[in-house]
């Protein structure tokens, strides 16, 4: 069984005790987490799409921690000026864990 749920204005495909990384959340590690924005679930020959959520499904999510992605480096450059400038940015994630998926 999996779903498809909402974070942040993002889409991921969750499953039972998986683990994903998500953008930076406002909780702390060990924190519980209750997704309520389900798309899609899909399972056992059934689906269920949202219109454009689902109410009976309730997903629960424990947050491991935070961590930094990779370092994503960018240019800026003028011609014939004699400029040049490099610039680097790493983006902030939480990764969560998905303990339990309940269909009501």
């Amino acid at each position: 069984m999996y779903a498809i749920v909402e974070i942040s204005g993002k889409q991921y495909k969750v499953e039972k005790d998986s683990t994903i990384s998500v953008d930076l959340l406002e909780k702390k590690a060990n924190d519980e987490l209750i997704i309520d924005k389900i798309l899609m679930v899909s399972g056992d020959d059934k689906v269920m799409i949202g219109q454009p959520y689902l109410k009976n499904v309730k997903i629960t999510a424990k947050v491991l921690g935070e961590f930094k992605g990779e370092k994503v480096r960018g240019i800026k450059f003028q011609k014939r000026k004699r400029h040049e400038r490099t610039i680097g940015h790493r983006q902030n994630y939480s990764q969560i864990q998905i303990s339990e998926l309940t269909v009501s």
